[in-house]
């Protein structure tokens, strides 16, 4: 159904464009009509049409005015001037207002139909364009919360290499390597510091998720988590590595208007702790200074600085270079581990070299925290007297210089056992994955099955085959099988149809479009 409105000052032209309008369109063009300039103005707000047919003169607002008024309430309509003035003047100013035709009067029946077609065929493309943003838009309605979840998930349990960060980041257009954490807590009600039914609110709440996250979204530009107890964890995006006591107060006061909204039309009652600003991969130290402030106060709405949750350090302590330490044990990253421990033994004693037992006592416990470490991440087996030396071996070592060394030492030791844990555990991995591969390439194999064949989530998986065989699952799979075709091309008479089933693809059309693209000749070519 097309809606066309004809504007003209003469009712036997609009009698005539009615007639010829209906005679070739019938039921599919819906038509009204307008004898003025104002009156066409005020119809096509009213009717709203597709398509307009507008004559120059007209009494009151000429024809140009009219259109250039329609346009600013209803760009999307398409305008024809069908008029009796052909100055060039008048054609030139509609067509700057984007008007597709201008045609003389008396206008000829094959002609005003033409552009009528035309103007059509604009419409149905202009509708289809927007089908499709629909779409598209309904699928980032349905695809964003689980994108947002993942990231929301690698933040909290630092189940991520950087490379996972980032993709996240461009899908959620996210310009920013800091922000801070809201734990958003429910319950039935607050009693005593405790929300209340947290089990029975959690399921409820999972139907309301949809109005949940556009109450949030109208508050905050954050990334939201999934329900988790009675718990969201909701990620802000921060441009700054920190914030003013101004800044602090004006997202206090918004996270409070946000609270009570959620309160008001969920039927919940809703707390909000916020942390503090952290890189992205010290989320999990904002969120639980945000939980932590929450048990601190009854307040709806705590902010972690406001509270105290965080530790303080004296202000030339390296807060950076010991974490650097810890996170390049963590990644089994050997050369940044020590070159972090080399740096924080090198402050220590240019700031405390006079006092021996405190470096002594530091040192003793970034080691002991160094393999605490390498043990959670797999690196090392824990053996209770493992460590009965250690007591003496600080209280006689007399130089810094030996001091260091064992420090140094033993970071290397506990990175390099993470290193190697990692690197055995992919390559047993690896080993088993293509052996599988090998032995079932005949079959409709995915990487969902061979995932599942050596016990990792296919995620993972696809990472670490790529990282150690250079190449995805599908290359990798395509690549055997491709070599398996052509022994067969070389060393027997078998068909082309079951050189393809012996190689996994049951369509030899297909199998000879993907062995074109690898070896650059169809199979009979090859074959000679």
């Amino acid at each position: 159904m097309y809606r066309i409105m004809i504007a003209d000052d003469e009712g036997i032209v609009l009698d005539s464009y009615t007639y010829m309008l209906n005679e070739e369109f019938g039921n599919n063009v819906m038509i009204e009509t307008a004898k003025t300039g104002r009156s066409v103005i005020e119809l096509a707000e009213r009717f709203r049409p597709d398509i307009a047919l507008m004559d120059i003169r007209m009494p009151g607002i000429n024809g140009i005015d009219a259109i250039r008024e329609i346009s600013k309430r209803n760009p999307g309509i398409i305008f024809i001037v069908i008029s009796a003035y052909d100055k060039f003047g008048y054609a030139q100013e509609a067509m700057s207002l984007g008007v597709i035709d201008y045609l003389n009067k008396p206008v000829e029946r094959h002609q005003f139909i033409s552009t009528i077609y035309k103007a059509m065929g604009q419409v149905d493309s202009e509708r289809e364009k927007r089908a499709k943003e629909l779409e598209i838009l309904e699928k980032m309605e349905t695809v964003t919360p689980i994108i947002e979840s993942g990231l929301i998930y690698n933040l909290l349990f630092q189940d991520f290499y950087m490379d996972d960060i980032q993709n996240f980041k461009k899908l959620l257009e996210i310009d920013t390597d800091y922000g801070y954490m809201i734990a958003l807590v429910f319950g039935e009600k607050q009693e005593n510091g405790e929300l209340t039914n947290a089990v029975g609110t959690s399921v409820r709440i999972q139907n309301h998720l949809r109005d949940l996250r556009e109450i949030v979204k109208s508050y905050v530009r954050g990334v939201i988590g999934d329900v988790m107890a009675n718990k969201i964890a909701i990620f802000i995006p921060y441009n700054k590595s920190e914030y003013d006591y101004n800044e602090r107060i004006e997202i206090i006061d918004n996270t409070r208007n946000m609270v009570r909204r959620l309160n008001q039309q969920l039927d919940t009652t809703f707390r909000a702790g916020v942390g503090s600003i952290k890189p992205l991969d010290k989320q999990m130290i904002s969120y639980n200074e945000a939980l932590d402030s929450l048990a601190t106060s009854e307040g709806s709405v705590v902010h972690s600085d406001d509270v105290a949750t965080h530790v303080e350090y004296e202000d030339d302590y390296p807060v950076d270079r010991e974490n650097a330490i810890f996170e390049a044990i963590k990644r089994g990253e050997t050369d940044a581990a020590v070159s972090s421990a080399n740096q924080f033994f090198d402050w220590m004693i240019e700031r405390y070299g006079e006092y021996e037992s405190d470096v002594k006592l530091k040192t003793l416990e970034f080691v002991m925290r160094a393999e605490s470490v390498a043990y959670i991440k797999g690196g090392q087996v824990y053996h209770f007297r493992s460590r009965g030396d250690y007591l003496q071996f600080i209280n006689r070592t007399e130089s810094y210089d030996k001091l260091r060394k064992w420090f140094v030492d033993k970071v290397y030791e506990a990175s390099h056992n993470v290193k190697c844990r990692k690197e055995n555990h992919s390559n047993v991995v690896i080993d088993k994955a293509q052996e599988y591969i090998m032995a079932n390439y005949k079959n409709d194999i995915s990487l969902d099955d061979v995932s599942r064949n050596v016990d990792i989530s296919p995620y993972y998986f696809s990472k670490i085959f790529k990282e150690s065989t250079g190449q995805t699952f599908i290359d990798y799979l395509t690549g055997l099988r491709i070599e398996k075709a052509k022994e067969l091309l070389e060393n027997t008479d078998l068909s082309m149809k079951e050189i393809c089933s012996e190689v996994g693809y049951s369509n030899p059309n297909y199998f000879s479009r993907i062995f074109k693209k690898n070896t650059g000749v169809s199979p009979t070519e090859y074959k000679g």
